[in-house]
């Protein structure tokens, strides 16, 4: 006889309520162990999460657009030996159904009025109301109810808590006030100005009727991209943002990596020039290290680490995704090699777990293959910097007798001037570029 169990959402890494965009089974269907049941999207992450088992689904527990946690109840599963997908109503045990929520207890009548006293003939009200404008100055100086991740998530969007109503028990404020009041703001457009202390004062975009121009098509950006958008958009807001610009001679780096190619690839290894500016920032990261260094969610400390695990941007047909490079300073050129090569394909294969992209201390983001001399990459907070690399050039350099041909690489650092410093990044900026220029340094 078959058993029936409910199969559970094992451990994800560290996202919770992540919404299920595809569901892979029905019910009625035999699959195998590790056969995907459902597609889950987080921030920058789509995930299939496979079955522990084989066995024939009974019942499906979710929905399109329902959001899980781990442990959450995705379907039941009738398992065992004797299981087939075609089992016979008269063979099956007849499933035991949770009985139905009992209906709510109808609500208690309203309280009789306080009777009037004898003789007034009307009850009246208090003589003077307070206005609103009192209530603000009386509530004005106390601090709001919110907890501390809610707080956390007001200070990344510049939020103060002290305009936001609480929506839960005891006027208590929870993210989904914030974020109500975040789109209030945004939807207002241009405030006026006896308001001008409020937060986010930025006008709204116009509507633009383009068809009257001529023939338009619309097409929904894709999850990926509205999510990606709103956090570099939030870190475009909330980051003060300097770029450096600097030039490396790639010219020696370059012949060295040609001359070990023909080696990598008798082990089935590409090996590219990223693995190589891995190791650069990783050398330049260790001597510098408060540009892996974050900033305490209330601005008062530095969060300084002791490791360096670095995010490489990978372009994919769904949007830009960050994988995540870990201990690249222990790590050599070829292993580094290939072990870019397995998270792009991952990436453009939407395989990656959210483990692959969690834990960066910086990011390099590289259109070497596609052209550009400078751009200004956006600091992808927590993260304090980011070094944007575009394609290298022959140039014509003076090396103090004359004008020699060199392959100079431009690089462009952005970086969070409440932690990086103006000085700090010319002397990162320079130390990359020695670093590049003699990778001998990179024994020292």
């Amino acid at each position: 006889m078959a058993n029936v169990e409910d199969i559970l959402l094992p451990d994800i890494g560290d996202f919770s309520n992540v919404e299920v965009i595809e569901i892979l089974v029905a019910p009625g269907d035999r699959i195998a162990p590790e056969q995907s049941l459902l597609t889950l999207e987080s921030e920058k992450a789509t995930m299939e999460i496979p079955s522990p088992r084989a066995g024939v689904v009974e019942t499906l527990l979710v929905e399109l657009g329902d959001r899980l946690n781990p442990g959450d109840p995705m379907l039941r599963l009738a398992t065992g030996a004797d299981q087939t997908a075609e089992s016979s109503p008269q063979k099956q045990e007849p499933q035991e159904e949770t009985p139905p929520p009992q209906p709510p207890s109808p609500a208690k009548p309203a309280p009789e009025p306080t009777p009037r006293a004898h003789g007034e003939t009307e009850r009246r009200q208090a003589p003077v109301l307070p206005r609103p404008e009192d209530i603000a100055a009386i509530a004005r100086g106390r601090k709001p109810h919110a907890s501390p991740a809610v707080r956390r998530f007001a200070r990344e969007l510049g939020v103060d808590l002290a305009r936001v109503r609480g929506s839960g028990p005891k006027g208590r404020i929870v993210k989904g006030d914030v974020q109500g009041f975040v789109k209030q703001i945004l939807n207002r457009g241009p405030e006026s100005d006896h308001d001008s202390g409020a937060a986010f004062q930025l006008p709204s975009a116009p509507e633009v009727d383009f068809s009257r121009f001529g023939p338009i098509e619309t097409e929904e950006l894709s999850r990926i991209k509205k999510i990606s958008g709103k956090h570099l958009h939030r870190c475009w807001l909330t980051v003060p943002h300097v770029t450096q610009f600097e030039e490396a001679d790639i010219t020696e780096l370059e012949s060295f990596r040609k001359g070990r190619q023909e080696e990598a690839t008798r082990q089935g290894i590409k090996l590219t020039f990223l693995p190589f500016l891995l190791k650069a920032v990783a050398t330049a990261l260790e001597r510098m290290p408060i540009l892996k260094a974050s900033l305490s969610a209330d601005g008062e400390r530095l969060v300084m680490k002791r490791y360096t695990h670095v995010g490489v941007a990978v372009d994919t047909p769904n949007g830009l995704l960050v994988p995540v490079v870990r201990d690249v300073d222990t790590k050599g050129l070829l292993a580094l090699a290939a072990e870019l090569a397995d998270l792009g394909a991952k990436a453009r294969a939407g395989k990656l777990l959210p483990g692959d992209m969690q834990g960066g201390c910086f990011t390099i983001s590289s259109l070497g293959g596609l052209g550009g001399t400078a751009f200004t990459p956006i600091v992808n907070a927590p993260e304090v910097a980011i070094l944007g690399v575009s394609r290298s050039e022959m140039k014509p350099v003076w090396d103090g007798q004359q004008f020699v041909p060199r392959l100079m690489l431009p690089l462009s650092l952005s970086y969070d001037h409440r932690v990086v410093d103006g000085a700090d990044g010319a002397r990162f900026t320079a130390l990359l570029r020695n670093l590049l220029g003699d990778i001998r340094q990179l024994l020292l």
